[in-house]
């Protein structure tokens, strides 16, 4: 229920698109305003919830929203950037939550925020965990995930599987999954650093740097000469073209993401694909909105794994939403190392 006292104010400080984005982002597109207040009661004639944030997640599709719209505007709007937290409620009108819940979910990059969809918000009912772990592993990247392995590859054991973007969010938990699953698996990674993560920590079987392989082709044959059963996609671009040519008949591809192409004025053309007629291959893109109905399952699977220890999880943490903006431009030069996260504020 909601508080009963006179509304207080504070101060509230945010991340703001200063420019629309054209090619890569910049932290100059941002800036962190202290100018903003917001009231820590829910107001009247609302189901909402007042949060305060305690985690955001850095993803690349945040971009989205930075793109200048098909509009006449050439000002973007003065209002915090959006995208998937960890907040503990401290005021609902909402009989779904209550005040001390800790929940998931899509909110703004700012310490405060008034939520009134629900749609994509989840409470949080383990905490035996670190709560960080629900901008990842518990998240919406661990959702992603497993249903894109389990849902869109329907793998089979044994089955050979590659992931590129493999030490990122979503790819370092395919290659967990898909080695818990019994499959050979073979990621990429654009560091030495990452490359060991993959090997030493995360259970991968191969994993090379992409930045050192002059002919994708080729690299791909060295870690699957006898072809490719699933590709997980983070990255596109000429990686997909190479990986087309390596494909096995019947294969399939779970197309999650396209990193290298968020940030051309003109993507780059996909040139091999007569492989998935030749191959029969099967090429599916998917969005993780549609899987939200499995994830109480995927926790009932992840969860003792994490407790178990066969499954971990790399995370990098930067403290401080002032540190947000260039958090976020780091993910598309490959400057963290696991799931970006930025520490808002701490319980």
């Amino acid at each position: 229920m909601a508080s009963d006292g006179d509304d207080e104010q504070v101060s509230n400080k945010q991340v703001i698109l200063k420019n629309y984005v054209t090619g890569s982002p910049k932290e100059s597109d941002m800036y962190v305003s202290s100018n903003g207040t917001i009231k820590l009661n829910v107001p009247e004639g609302t189901n909402g919830v007042v949060v305060k944030n305690l985690y955001m997640s850095c993803d690349p599709y945040i971009l989205i929203q930075m793109k200048k719209p098909d509009t006449d505007s050439s000002k973007p709007p003065v209002s915090a950037l959006t995208g998937f937290g960890v907040a503990k409620i401290l005021d609902s009108r909402n009989p779904n939550f209550k005040k001390g819940d800790f929940v998931w979910g899509i909110t703004g990059w700012e310490e405060y925020s008034l939520i009134t969809d629900f749609q994509k918000m989840f409470k949080i009912q383990h905490t035996n965990v670190p709560l960080s772990y629900y901008t990842g592993i518990l998240g919406m990247p661990g959702l992603t995930a497993y249903c894109g392995f389990h849902e869109v590859c329907y793998p089979k054991k044994g089955e050979h599987v590659f992931i590129s973007a493999a030490s990122g969010a979503v790819g370092q938990l395919v290659g967990q999954f898909a080695k818990l699953f019994g499959c050979y698996v073979v990621g990429s990674a654009g560091s030495k650093e990452k490359v060991d993560l993959l090997k030493n920590k995360l259970t991968f079987d191969e994993a090379f740097n992409y930045k050192e392989e002059p002919d994708l082709d080729a690299a791909l044959k060295r870690y699957f000469p006898e072809g490719i059963d699933i590709y997980f996609d983070n990255v596109g671009g000429k990686m997909l073209d190479a990986v087309l040519l390596n494909m096995r008949p019947h294969g399939r591809i779970a197309v999650c993401g396209m990193i290298s192409q968020y940030n051309l004025d003109k993507p780059e053309g996909v040139h091999n694909l007569m492989h998935l007629l030749l191959k029969q291959v099967q090429m599916k893109g998917f969005v993780v909105s549609s899987y939200y109905h499995l994830f109480p399952k995927f926790l009932d699977l992840v969860l003792p794994h994490i407790a178990e220890g066969k499954i971990v999880y790399v995370e990098d943490i930067v403290e401080g939403l002032e540190l947000g903006p260039a958090a976020f431009v780091g993910l598309f030069s490959g400057r963290n190392v696991g799931k970006q996260v930025v520490l808002v504020s701490k319980e």
